[in-house]
């Protein structure tokens, strides 16, 4: 996905709950470059201007399972003291 696609999608995935900026995103992605989390998969000019699009790399999808898994369960204990476990939300 390029940039704003990755904005985008953020968006509608979260029915609009998180809002990425520009530069937020940018910086983001240029430090996961460099370690390594995604590449540069091509480029394009739309519209005049350059469009950098970006695949995860295989040390990507591992981080972002590792994560996805930390979420889970950091979320599994804030239902269990809240009384909700295996509840779903209203």
């Amino acid at each position: 996905m390029h940039g704003y696609g990755i904005i985008k999608a953020a968006g509608q995935a979260t029915e609009g709950r998180l809002r990425i900026a520009v530069g937020t995103l940018y910086g983001a992605l240029e430090r996961m470059e460099r370690a390594g989390l995604v590449a540069t998969d091509r480029e394009e000019i739309v519209d005049g201007r350059a469009r950098r699009y970006y695949r995860l790399t295989e040390d990507g999808a591992v981080m972002l399972r590792r994560e996805a898994l930390r979420m889970r369960q950091a979320a599994a204990v804030v239902m269990g003291r809240t009384g909700h476990e295996g509840t779903a939300p209203a």
